[in-house]
């Protein structure tokens, strides 16, 4: 009998449903040893990912020629259009939709009560730089290259480009699902998924349907740019999608993203420059997760946000939200700050903001990874040659 070979969606899914079903029956210690691959796992994606940047980005920087600088402003400024557009698409669709459903006193910080599980081993494996030192780095040896011929820097950055793929196709695609596994496991066990199922229900269902729909506009124009079917291409952006509603990290799901983009017919020096990048500065899916909630925060505490005061804070976080990728809830993070000093969130606001957006917290990062994908596409069509 031939090998029956699934696919990377089919694995994934497998992985959460096994996952979720584990967590209810399986033993204390038994949990501890999957979070103890899971984190062992993280520190070894936290480390290649900004080599991965390094080895794909910086090729792909001078196999563009002269025309990189303008793809990257290009890239930029679209992401953080996209960023902003996708906060005030949420505020104003939850503004409208949650005064008939909400009422004051309907979310519970019960988050605050979840078990955890503490790994056997907790190794840290420190990675050799940064994100945006990574891309920083790729930017100022790529177009150097343009212009100073070094051939013998581009040989070497091929090779080392080649060492990353193939770790990347030997070793992380192959334990992603896995790792997966673990991550829904725990999270099943610790009780967060009853957080999900209890009263925060209403707020997180709006924001998943809205960042579902947020993605259907984006293929949409997307696909119309690039000539292609526009609900085939978000399709092959489902392993993406999945990967990172798991993982919760736009930046570590770069190999997958990156799989997925080439599958639309993107060129793989397009891909392999946009998506690292969009990893750092396209926030879409985070965005809509962290205005939905804080409209419906803001709503129940009887504090309704405005739409010039919403507008600059948008302006002001799509910006922040570049030093955000590669940590859990990395957005969340970065908008604290502004919450208390542009919304005038109170510490308790922010609280139970922050109580309800982690409770679910991969469908931002899941938006996220597959609004790259789309980027993608409408820049391919105009910088393939």
């Amino acid at each position: 009998m031939k090998k029956i070979k699934l696919s990377l969606f089919v694995k994934v899914l497998i992985a959460i449903a096994l996952g979720a079903a584990a967590g209810m029956i399986a033993p204390d210690w038994l949990v501890r040893l999957f979070k103890t691959f899971n984190v062992l796992f993280a520190q070894l994606l936290k480390f290649i990912v900004p080599l991965l940047v390094l080895g794909l980005v910086t090729p792909a920087i001078y196999g563009l020629g002269k025309g990189a600088g303008k793809m990257l402003l290009t890239v930029v400024g679209v992401a953080y259009v996209s960023t902003v557009m996708a906060g005030l698409f949420a505020f104003g669709s939850a503004s409208a939709f949650f005064p008939s459903i909400l009422e004051v006193g309907d979310l519970q910080t019960d988050a605050a009560a979840a078990k955890t599980f503490d790994p056997y081993i907790d190794l840290k494996i420190k990675p050799l730089c940064d994100m945006l030192t990574a891309l920083c780095l790729s930017f100022m040896i790529g177009i150097c290259c343009i212009y100073i011929k070094g051939e013998a820097l581009k040989s070497w950055f091929d090779e080392f480009g080649e060492v990353v793929k193939m770790t990347i196709e030997k070793a992380i695609i192959p334990l992603m699902p896995l790792y997966i596994f673990t991550m829904m496991c725990e999270m099943s066990a610790s009780g967060k998924m009853a957080v999900v199922m209890g009263t925060g229900a209403k707020v997180i269902a709006t924001g998943v349907v809205l960042s579902i729909l947020y993605l259907v506009i984006q293929y949409a124009i997307a696909g119309a740019i690039a000539g292609k079917n526009p609900f085939k291409c978000l399709w092959n952006m489902f392993p993406a999608y999945l990967t990172g509603f798991s993982i919760c990290s736009s930046s570590a799901v770069i190999p997958v993203t990156t799989e997925c983009t080439r599958k639309n017919g993107v060129s793989e020096e397009v891909a392999n420059f946009v998506v690292p990048l969009c990893s750092n500065v396209h926030m879409c899916g985070s965005v809509i997760k962290l205005a939905t909630t804080a409209v419906a925060v803001a709503l129940m505490m009887g504090q309704p946000i405005s739409f010039g005061l919403f507008l600059n804070f948008m302006l002001i976080l799509a910006v922040a939200t570049v030093a955000s990728p590669g940590v859990m809830s990395g957005v969340l993070m970065a908008s604290v700050g502004f919450l208390e000093s542009i919304l005038g969130f109170t510490p308790e606001m922010t609280a139970l903001l922050m109580a309800i957006y982690l409770a679910l917290d991969g469908y931002g990062p899941a938006c996220n990874v597959t609004g790259d994908g789309a980027i993608a596409l409408g820049v391919d069509r105009f910088f393939r040659k």
